[in-house]
């Protein structure tokens, strides 16, 4: 068999490190990339370097963006009061898309699993303690900072409905009850969009 030309078999294996692609899958991508438009292939090598070079990750929620503070943030026409806690950027994208919600989000990068050795420490939940912190800090004071500030009502607990997901949110319950905050989780087996406020036991 004739071996395949290196910059055709780094290709396949680069696309192979992608989760849910397999050797088919990469190749068939690779050689599609081959025959097609040499645009499209330059498209993509330009996507990819930017997404290194101009993504950043938000100081206030921890949400992938491209200035800091993110756009979400930023807004001065959300409500701060409220912040929906997640595990990952794309849990963001999921609430966004229902267009219900119009609090501001933060993002823990995981979720409480002691099999994989993800314990509380891995996670952005002491940063959201201080954001909380800081929302109260700042309503006392009543300076303005480049992110809007105010007193945290509601945490609405958006974490996956299996063992590490409820882990998390009752983990973060715990924490904040002391703090008098109204603490909500996530409805299951409705559509989003009609679940925001079942309370937490």
């Amino acid at each position: 068999m004739q071996p395949l030309a290196e910059p055709v078999s780094k290709l396949i294996d680069a696309f192979c490190k992608l989760p849910g692609i397999g050797p088919k899958t990469a190749t068939r991508l690779t050689y599609f990339l081959l025959r097609s438009d040499g645009a499209i292939a330059l498209d993509l090598a330009q996507a990819l370097e930017n997404l290194k070079a101009q993504t950043l990750f938000c100081r206030e929620c921890h949400n992938i963006a491209d200035s800091d503070p993110c756009a979400i943030c930023a807004n001065v026409q959300r409500d701060h009061s409220l912040i929906c806690v997640v595990e990952e950027p794309l849990d963001v994208q999921a609430v966004e898309r229902t267009r219900e919600y119009n609090g501001v989000y933060h993002v823990l990068h995981g979720a409480i699993s002691p099999v994989e050795g993800i314990g509380p420490e891995d996670l952005k939940i002491g940063e959201l303690l201080q954001r909380i912190q800081q929302g109260q800090q700042a309503s006392a004071a009543g300076h303005q900072e480049s992110v809007p500030r105010a007193p945290v009502k509601e945490l609405l607990l958006a974490t996956n409905p299996n063992l590490e997901g409820e882990a998390t949110a009752m983990y973060i319950a715990r924490l904040v009850k002391p703090l008098g905050i109204r603490v909500t989780r996530l409805a299951r087996g409705l559509p989003m969009g009609a679940i925001w406020n079942t309370p937490t036991k």
